[in-house]
């Protein structure tokens, strides 16, 4: 009989439910709790079950390049994290309010790290959030004009809540691709949150494009509205 509850539990897809079921049997309290109750515990279990599984495919999808999460940063103000500018950020409020956040340092001092961290909350929060580095951007934007999807790029890009881009600056922007960064930055700004990460120093972001006039658009909207993280020190790459 519970072999059959189960499977029919999983042909309704609810999966937790079974879960339930299957973990009430194995401990003996099938017998042991009421209707209600149980009923109470097994759509609780389904709606967790659920969750995590939702929380897993942002994650998954987001495509991050490390695994890393908010809780295993090292906060030092001397190397830029500040406790108090990272706990702000880690209540999303940047996402809701549809606000950009540059995050810029030498190499190794934990950029990457850090922005997959943010990423990785804003998946928890429930934000569907997308990671680029600038060349596998660069590398899909040629694509998609290949295969005439551009607009469906553009429109996936826009769907979702946080769009991380990597590496910022490390390849000049030229001919249609700076002007395909220029709409990316136009269709989020004041309406979808965007954090940029880079090597080099702001000041130096006006040679990467090729066009003074879409340098100067860019960094408008790129610049001056936003939160920036400057991180410091010797390359944690040393250490570990």
């Amino acid at each position: 009989m519970t072999d059959e509850t189960v499977r029919f539990l999983h042909d309704l897809k609810l999966p937790g439910m079974a879960a339930c079921w299957t973990s009430l049997e194995e401990t003996h309290q099938l017998d042991k709790v009421s209707l209600r109750d149980g009923m109470q515990l097994m759509l609780q279990h389904e709606r967790d079950t659920r969750q995590a599984n939702r929380i897993a495919r942002l994650i998954k999808n987001a495509g991050f390049r490390q695994k890393a999460t908010i809780e295993e940063l090292e906060m030092d103000t001397t190397r830029g994290l500040s406790t108090a500018d990272v706990t702000e950020q880690a209540t999303g409020g940047y996402i809701r309010d549809a606000r950009f956040t540059i995050v810029i340092g030498p190499t190794g001092t934990g950029k990457t790290f850090f922005i997959c961290a943010m990423g990785e909350r804003a998946c928890r929060q429930g934000y569907k959030t997308l990671y680029f580095t600038m060349n596998t951007l660069i590398d899909q934007l040629r694509l998609v004009h290949l295969e005439g999807r551009e607009t469906n790029f553009f429109r996936k890009l826009s769907a979702h809540d946080l769009l991380i881009i990597d590496d910022f600056g490390m390849v000049r922007l030229e001919g249609q691709i700076q002007h395909d960064f220029e709409q990316i930055i136009d269709d989020r700004y004041n309406r979808k949150a965007l954090i940029l990460a880079s090597q080099l120093p702001v000041a130096d972001w006006y040679n990467v494009f090729q066009s003074e006039l879409i340098a100067e658009a860019c960094l408008d909207r790129l610049v001056h509205k936003s939160k920036r993280f400057e991180l410091k020190g010797d390359s944690l790459r040393k250490k570990y």
